[in-house]
């Protein structure tokens, strides 16, 4: 159980105060309510090229990552489909110096074209290491616009078309961060040895001067039900074949996204998982086989995933893939390997909850869900899962109909 205390400011800053005296550290947590599901079409990579804008100065401090060095700290921070989150752990007697630092860069950042220029050309550099320069590096860029027609979800956090990122303006940027990086499209956690009234104080110190930006109410275009296999075959010159398959399933707050993270976990958690056991152990047709959810706060996807041993075709193990999904179908899943999914889980949730960082970053997660209460509830909605449930669901789910394929193909003489 995670006990914290919530305030919103008159700016619309929601904050939330976990104290935990078992630690010297304290960990400040800012997630704003933009990911790449708030972009445009023919403009994308926004929220993730913000991510680094952020470190670039603000509009009193010209060096973000010195201050926090000094104050004997470290920070990160990660884009995604539905938010951007930024994130520090320091000593609790520093905790004002990671105020000061994201208070100043929520009022406002520095803005300049050399911060800009160097920004861009370091997302750009980025999107050629990870999504074209590196074996696999793709199968994201593929995957998605294949298993969504609609939906934002269509393109990667990095973008849809790198020339997105190469033109951005000035303006533009400026525009995006009036719209989205402000106090009342944010929520601020602080967990460590602090009194919950100390939090606010400092909160309201630190951010209450902030202004308020105009209310965000993005229509976010919906994904019509798919009604028909999809696939797609690509060569590349990569060491093994890969096949993904995936399916549509709820969103992040559904019972079925509940059920559907069982399943995963029955599908391939753990030496112990059917898919290792049955498709790598016992039947080598994959050098490594993975199930698991997307995540998302909108109707996301599950995913299965192998590569492909030498020697085996494609189509004998993309056979045995929909081998195990139809058992699950048709044959419930036994008392000891249900019990033993959810103790995992269970474990897992807990040893978790001992990182003052996880936990602010995690309660900020669920406030922006709804409310954070629900960080209490995870477990016990796990538990409650039934064997009948799991084969509802993956009757449900895992139809051909409701399937996005990609083969990539292993093929030396393919070009990069």
């Amino acid at each position: 159980m995670i006990d914290f205390q919530k305030k919103t400011l008159s700016n619309g800053l929601t904050v939330i105060a976990h104290e935990d005296p078992s630690t010297p550290m304290a960990a400040v947590n800012v997630l704003y309510q933009v990911g790449s599901r708030n972009e445009d079409y023919d403009r994308t990579g926004f929220a993730h090229l913000f991510e680094h804008l952020m470190f670039g100065g603000s509009v009193h401090i010209p060096d973000y990552d010195r201050p926090v060095q000094l104050a004997g700290g470290e920070n990160n921070a990660f884009t995604n489909n539905d938010y951007t989150n930024y994130y520090l752990a320091l000593p609790r007697e520093n905790i004002e110096t990671a105020l000061w630092l994201e208070s100043d860069r929520m009022l406002s950042l520095a803005f300049n074209q050399r911060s800009l220029d160097v920004q861009r050309k370091v997302v750009v550099e980025e999107f050629a290491q990870r999504y074209l320069n590196q074996p696999y590096g793709d199968i994201w860029l593929l995957l998605r616009p294949l298993a969504y027609e609609r939906h934002p979800y269509r393109w990667a956090t990095i973008g849809r078309d790198i020339e997105h990122i190469r033109r951005a303006t000035m303006d533009e940027v400026r525009a995006f961060f009036a719209r989205y990086y402000k106090p009342n499209n944010a929520i601020l956690s602080i967990a460590g040895d602090i009194p919950a009234e100390r939090v606010f104080e400092l909160a309201e110190r630190w951010f209450g001067p902030i202004p308020a930006g105009e209310p965000v109410r993005d229509e976010i275009p919906q994904e019509p039900e798919q009604t028909a296999p999809r696939r797609l075959e690509v060569r590349r010159p990569v060491p093994a074949s890969v096949i993904y398959i995936a399916f549509h399933m709820g969103p992040r707050l559904s019972r079925e996204a509940v059920v559907c993270d069982v399943i995963s976990d029955i599908l391939s958690n753990g030496t112990s998982s059917r898919l290792y056991q049955r498709l790598v152990k016992e039947a080598p047709l994959f050098s490594n086989v993975n199930a698991y959810i997307s995540g998302d706060v909108d109707p996301g996807l599950f995913l299965v995933t192998g590569h492909v041993m030498e020697g085996i075709s494609l189509e004998e193990a993309e056979a045995a893939l929909w081998g195990e999904l139809e058992r699950l179908k048709t044959e419930p899943v036994g008392d000891y390997e249900l019990e033993k999914v959810k103790n995992k889980f269970e474990a897992n949730n807990v040893f978790g909850e001992i990182n003052v960082l996880n936990k602010a970053m995690n309660l900020a997660y669920f406030e922006m869900l709804g409310d954070a209460v629900m960080i209490n509830g995870e477990v016990a909605e796990h538990n409650s899962v039934t064997s009948d449930e799991i084969r509802s669901v993956a009757r449900h789910i895992f139809r051909q109909e409701n399937s996005s394929t990609l083969l990539y193909v292993a093929d030396a003489t393919a070009a990069v």
